[in-house]
């Protein structure tokens, strides 16, 4: 084997990693959507956990990044360590399907000129073309995604050939096949050399490499078994470390779980080797050459009797992992710190996951800054220092989640590319900003309610009954676009600027009877500075709700994305009969409300 053949071995495995890559990302994206709404149906079924698992490595090709993204979902409490076990034990059956569609290598075509198009030769240029073509000359999200698929697997599965090709001539050396001969000899010298190539590759891509190398006709069974147990081994060392550094204990566990489960799975392959090579049952096979399909049956074999012995005893792979790591100490950790911990970064290579994190994070903001608004209120109406300093902490930890709300989505933005994706990723850091200001607004009014106390501000029957009023409606209007947002509900965003506009009336309404107060001496002027800047801060809290709800009714609706300030125009021209009645309901209710005790007072 000349240095000619190494470089070009080396090329080939460079082409062979990158287009597994390629190929893993363009699926990982692509079926981001179908992952979450598979993810949300795991039960503590295991054998349901255990078939989801299976399904979702067999889509995106990685086990590993099954285990990440479970990890991810387990450290965001969408699921628990005991859910996980079997999506993991499914995880490692899953990722024997790479080996499978490796083997193609080995078809034979046997003169039919059909069976040609699924030889890799064949294969390889025909997704490469379609891939390219895809790619160039379309620009929409869904071609583009097919096309890196495609283009993967021809990059894929062209590097495989040219690996194959560059240590073809290994199988005349004497020296390489010895030292296989070796490795059956002394199995932990094949546990070691799987070990390492595992923790430099992934499994996928380390068995696939096995796959090539078995052109040499050196590859027994006697010499590939405790190859494939040291990449199990490797593989989940990497993968374990991956989802426990720097992560909660309920995350850490999931990495226990993937160690503890691929260290049973080595056991358990190791004594049924040892007992089957006891009672002469692989005799027959045991320095028999393997060829690709050969390696990728021994690799789905191992897995699925693992898999069918650990399956009935998770919850004492659980009980293990659970009494390896032990619970973080949640005693003085801020429910807003605990709700940050879903922003789990294993989510990323899921974007439709890592968004609804997100959204989840961002309706506890909304919820937060909302209650901040009414403890406002209450401090206004009938103060007592508890509602500061509630407003206090709260507003802390509204900008504490609404900075890592905001890295969280910025760091995953690479990863999002499909558009209805993009267009959420968009709208949470819109929204996200819009429901800070709220909370800031509301711990403005805050100092609002100090200084009337202590000021010793008194404020007249007549303005303490409008900003009742006005509380009512703010009330509805923040209701509605907590609700808009959770729910992505163009029906609830849709009663937003109707009600923003009754208050924008009911402030105009309430400054004008506040002048008029003023001038006839039954309101001081220090009372209505502080009156003014309470309405002011509200009205902005209605703008801003005014805002979230635009940004709903922008999603997957291009007439409005492109032109909002245009939107809001129309409506408040009279163009859209909807907006128009519900502008009246809302008149009636609080605007006529005003107006009508203004006329009894009088």
């Amino acid at each position: 084997m000349t240095i000619f053949n190494i470089i070009s071995m080396l090329g080939g495995l460079a082409l062979f990693l990158y287009g597994m890559r390629v190929m893993g990302d363009g699926l990982k994206q692509g079926s981001s959507s179908a992952l979450k709404n598979a993810m949300s149906m795991v039960t503590n079924n295991q054998f349901m956990g255990f078939l989801l698992g299976l399904l979702v490595t067999c889509v995106i090709q990685s086990s590993s990044a099954t285990v990440v993204l479970t990890a991810g979902l387990v450290g965001a409490g969408i699921i628990t360590v005991d859910q996980c076990v079997g999506v993991i034990i499914g995880a490692h059956l899953g990722t024997t399907v790479t080996g499978q569609i490796i083997r193609l290598l080995d078809l034979d075509a046997g003169g039919m000129t059909w069976i040609k198009f699924f030889q890799p030769s064949t294969l390889a240029p025909l997704a490469a073309i379609l891939g390219i073509a895809l790619l160039m000359f379309t620009k929409k999200s869904r071609p583009v995604l097919i096309g890196t698929i495609a283009m993967g697997f021809g990059v894929l599965f062209t590097g495989l050939m040219s690996m194959t090709a560059a240590v073809s001539p290994l199988s005349e050396s004497e020296a390489f096949a010895q030292l296989f001969v070796r490795f059956s000899g002394v199995p932990v010298l094949g546990f070691i050399t799987g070990l390492l190539t595992a923790l430099l590759f992934h499994s996928s891509a380390s068995v696939g490499i096995l796959q090539a190398l078995s052109v040499t006709g050196s590859l027994t069974f006697g010499a590939i078994y405790s190859i494939l147990l040291g990449i199990y081994m490797g593989d989940c060392i990497i993968t374990g470390l991956m989802v426990s550094i720097g992560a909660s204990s309920n995350t850490k566990r999931v990495g226990c779980v993937h160690i503890v489960y691929c260290i049973c799975k080595d056991i358990i392959v190791l004594i049924g080797i040892f007992v089957l090579r006891g009672a002469g049952v692989l005799n027959g096979i045991w320095n028999t050459p393997l060829d690709t399909g050969g390696i990728a049956n021994a690799n789905t074999l191992f897995n699925l009797c693992a898999a069918i012995i650990l399956l009935p005893v998770c919850k004492v792979i659980v009980k293990t992992a659970k009494s390896l790591v032990k619970s973080d100490e949640t005693e003085g950790v801020s429910m807003a710190e605990q709700v940050a911990a879903a922003l789990n970064k294993n989510l990323y290579n899921s974007p439709e996951l890592a968004l609804q994190a997100a959204s989840n994070v961002i309706a506890y903001i909304s919820k937060a800054a909302g209650q901040n608004v009414e403890r406002s209120f209450k401090a206004v109406e009938k103060f007592d220092q508890k509602y500061i300093d509630e407003i206090n902490i709260v507003e802390d930890d509204l900008d504490m989640l609404t900075d890592k709300v905001g890295d969280y989505l910025t760091n995953l933005s690479p990863y999002v590319r499909v558009g209805n994706e993009k267009n959420r990723l968009n709208y949470y850091i819109k929204v996200v900003s819009e429901f800070e200001r709220i909370g800031d607004m509301a711990d403005n009014i805050g100092e609002n309610a100090v200084e009337v106390v202590n000021k010793q501000v008194v404020f007249t029957d007549e303005a303490a009954h409008e900003l009742s009023v006005l509380h009512s409606a703010i009330t509805e209007v923040l209701d509605h676009t907590h609700n808009a947002f959770v729910r992505l509900s163009k029906n609830e965003a849709r009663y937003i600027e109707p009600i923003e506009e009754v208050i924008d009336d009911l402030v105009l309404i309430m400054k004008s009877n506040h002048y008029e107060r003023v001038k006839s001496g039954t309101c001081t002027i220090l009372s209505g500075y502080v009156y003014l800047d309470i309405l002011t801060n509200i009205e902005r809290i209605s703008d801003q709700c005014a805002n979230v709800g635009v940004h709903t009714l922008s999603l997957g609706d291009e007439s409005i994305a492109n032109g909002e300030h245009d939107y809001i125009k129309n409506l408040h021209m009279g163009l859209d009969e909807d907006f128009n009645q519900k502008f009246r309901m809302y008149s009636d209710r609080y605007t006529a409300n005003i107006v009508d005790h203004a006329k009894v007072k009088g």
